[in-house]
Formats: structure tokens, sequence, C-alpha cells
């Protein structure tokens, strides 16, 4: 039955001591040194201090008793006859011992004496109803004849005898061997109680002091030795949230870097496709347009009116006119196909250079009106970031001339603390930006380009009008 009641509730003291356990290592370092640390400190103090109040109460004890035993001794010994041979004291001795233990200084310290032989009899009391009475040896007894002096401090609420209890003060039991002056020989002990009230308030002045300065030793070394863990401790915290931080740090980076990789490895496929679909428009442009011109004028060239020797002059002649005019357009085709491929002169060029060229081309090559609105544009950016910007600009207005006629062309650049803005806007009727083909190879060549850079890219396409937008980090960029 006790098993069983053992084994049902010892799972319980498990969980608790589980969760004592988890809740401990859950504190600070410091705090579990502080606590720990008190309770370790409190108990050395505590034995320590008992142990060196014990060492100094019996040093003093020893030293206090070898005193008077002394004073005793040289007061009593010359009174004593040879001790070794004397079995009773005679009434002279006795009444020399009765006057010199019960009067002067002595008298008032000495509550009680005795002076015993080595088998328990007492040869000698001031109660002289315990003379010559035998007793056995008590420890101290046995002791002071083996030549030590034995001394005990009884404090008043520890007396037993009557004598002590009826003088209510505290006393100082002293037994002190009698040696024979010739061989230094044990022959008696005398024992002898001294009030000690002296001797007590010096014993508790010792005894405060000795605590006092083991209480203090042990705080100071606590306070200095928490000051060391503290400040590891804090030391530690800090270490720790800097490493959490950079942890943190790496692991956003890591992220922000498999992100990057991810967009890289799509903007590269992107690229080729695009390549590849750029290579397919060129060839288309060339051949529905510069070669169906080359074509046409091939095939006037062999037409009969220039191959009959009777064509008259004036036919020739347009026929003529007609060939060079197909020749002239096809050779203008070409050059604005060409013009759209090579870029001018920009990597000496400012920014504000470049926007001025591309309006400006554009301009011509279509004739119709563009406004241009420049905000403090940055001094220094890198070839690719000079090179973005163009082409972005380049093909965001010929998209506003193709799809919305050319009417409210504008270009704004502008600044967003480090980053260099710009917007390309028209007032045509606009579009859906959701049915733009994925295949469509200027605005998705222009997203690719730009967040290739590190930019982003906008795209309003609600009516009136379109408005595309590109921002660049001018730090970043310049790095590339």
């Amino acid at each position: 039955m006790c098993r069983q009641r053992i084994e049902r509730t010892s799972p319980r003291f498990v969980v608790r001591a589980n969760d004592l356990i988890t809740r401990w290592n859950a504190q600070p370092l410091a705090k579990q040194f502080l606590m720990a640390g008190g309770i370790v400190a409190a108990t050395a103090m505590i034995v320590v201090g008992a142990f060196v109040t014990s060492l100094i109460e019996d040093a003093v004890t020893r030293n206090s008793a070898a005193t008077t035993a002394l004073y005793v001794d040289s007061v009593i010994a010359p009174l004593l006859p040879d001790m070794q041979t004397t079995e009773v004291l005679d009434d002279t001795v006795s009444r020399a011992l009765d006057e010199t233990l019960g009067q002067g200084a002595l008298g008032g310290r000495l509550l009680a004496f005795r002076l015993w032989r080595a088998d328990g009899t007492i040869l000698y009391a001031n109660e002289e109803s315990m003379v010559g009475k035998r007793f056995e040896l008590s420890p101290e007894l046995k002791a002071a004849f083996d030549g030590e002096v034995v001394a005990q401090f009884t404090p008043v609420d520890d007396l037993d005898g009557e004598t002590e209890r009826a003088a209510n003060k505290p006393l100082l039991e002293i037994y002190n061997p009698v040696l024979q002056p010739w061989s230094g020989q044990v022959v008696a002990v005398s024992e002898f109680h001294e009030i000690a009230n002296d001797f007590e308030l010096s014993l508790g002045r010792a005894r405060i002091q000795t605590w006092l300065a083991v209480a203090g030793f042990t705080l100071a070394f606590f306070i200095m030795l928490s000051a060391i863990v503290m400040r590891g401790s804090r030391t530690i915290d800090k270490q720790r949230l800097a490493l959490k931080q950079r942890v943190e740090e790496l692991s956003a980076l890591l992220e922000q870097n498999e992100m990057l990789r991810g967009r890289l490895q799509q903007a590269s496929q992107r690229a080729t496709a695009l390549n590849e679909q750029m290579l397919r428009r060129i060839g288309a442009d060339l051949h529905d347009g510069p070669a169906q011109l080359l074509a046409y004028a091939s095939l006037r060239v062999d037409s009969e009116a220039l191959m009959n020797t009777s064509t008259p002059t004036d036919k020739r002649e347009r026929e003529v006119a007609a060939i060079k005019a197909s020749l002239d357009e096809a050779m203008r085709e070409i050059r604005t196909i060409c013009n759209g491929l090579v870029l001018p002169q920009i990597e000496t060029a400012s920014l504000r250079e470049i926007l001025e060229r591309c309006v400006h081309a554009h301009r011509q090559r279509t004739g119709s009106a563009v406004d241009l609105s420049l905000s403090r544009p940055p001094d220094h950016l890198s070839p690719s970031a000079k090179i973005c910007i163009y082409r972005f600009v380049q093909e965001a207005l010929n998209n506003a001339y193709r799809h919305g006629g050319g009417v409210g062309q504008r270009v704004v650049q502008s600044m967003d603390g480090n980053r260099v803005r710009i917007e390309v806007a028209d007032g045509g009727p606009g579009f859906d930006p959701d049915k733009i083909r994925p295949t469509s190879l200027g605005l998705a060549g222009l997203r690719e380009r730009i967040e290739s850079l590190g930019g982003t890219f906008e795209l309003n396409g609600a009516a009136p009008g379109t408005v595309v937008r590109m921002s660049l980090g001018i730090e970043e960029v310049g790095q590339l």
C-alpha cells in the first residue's frame, strides 16, 4: 500500500523538481549567484563565526584560568605541607587556608575551593561537610592529575549546584594541578570556582567583536565578488544581445541573399529569353520594313520600263525616282533601327545631359513635344545606372508615342533621400496593366533591368494617361 502511494506521488515531485529547475535556469546568472552565493556566504559566516568564537572562548578561558591558577597557587602553595606523604591536613593548615581564602581580594572572588587527593578524597574545602569525603574522579580532575590546567566557564543559566545557584553569578571552574617542588610530580589538585563577572563581560565583548569581524569580512568579500559577477553578467548580457542582433542581421542578410539569388537566376533566364525575343523583333523589323522596300526596289529595277530601250525618257525617270525613293525609305528605317540599338556616349555625361539627349532624340525622331523637369540631379552615377535610366526613358517615351499618340508627354526627375526617381507620363487613353502579355519585351525588359540594379519599377495605366516610374539608390548603384 505504501509502495503504491509512493509510486503515485513520485511523478508529481519529479514534475515540481523539473519545474523548479526550469525556473532556476531561466533566471539571470547574476540573480542565481546572488541567491546561491548569499546562502553559501551566510552558511559559511555562521560556521566560521561559531568555530572562531569557540576557539577564542577556549583561548580566553584557558588564559584567564592559567592566570588565576598561578595567582592562587602562589598564595596557597606555601601553606601546604608535603602532599605526597600527607593524607589529612592538620588544623593549623586548615585555619591558614581558611584565613587566606576567606579574606582579601581572593576571598571576594572565590566562591568554592577544594583540595583533592589522587584517590578522590577531599583534603580541604571551604564547606566543612565536604572534608574527608571521597568521590569518583571526574574527567576534569583526571585531566588535572595528568598535569593539565582545566577551566570551564558556566553562565548563570547553566548553574546546577545549590551554592552556585545561591550566588546567582557566572562562575569560572578551574582545576589546577599541585606539583611537588623538587620532582614536579602532581600530588594534588586544587579546584576553585571563581566569580567571573569581569570575565563574562570580556568574553561577551570578544564574541561580539569576533562575529562583527567575521560578518564584516564575509559581507565585504560577498559584495566584492557580487560586483565582479554583476559586471561579468552585464558584459555577458551585452555580448549575448549583440550576438543575437548579429545573428538576426546575418539571418536577414542570408534571406535577402537567397531572394537576390532567386531574382538573379530569374533575371538571367528572363534576359536570355528577352535577348532571343529582341533578336526576333529586330529580324521582323528588318524583314517587314527595309527588306520589303529593298525587294520592291529590286523588282522595279528589273521592270520593263527600265529594260526596254523604247521606253520614254520621262517614264524611265519616274521609275528611277520611285526606286530611289524606296531605297531612301529603306535607309531611313535602317538608321532608325540602328539609332534605337546604339547608345550615345553617356559614360562621361551627367544625368542632366543624358536626359536632355534622350528627350532631344525622341523629339527629332517623332516630331512630338516632350516636357523635361529636373530637380537636383546627382553628380555621380555608375555607367550601369546611366544606361538603365537612358533605356528606361527611351522605351517609356516610345511606348507613350506608340500607344498614347504622343499627347502630354513629360519626363520628371526628382530625389527622394539618396534615391533618384525618374517618371515618364503621357496624356493618352491608358491601359490595363493586367492585360500585358508575359512575352512583352519593353516593360518586362525595363523591370528586369531596373530590379537587377536593386531599384524599383512602378506602372500606373489608369486613364487619363499612363505613368511609369523607376527609382535607384545612388549608393547601391555606385558600387556596381
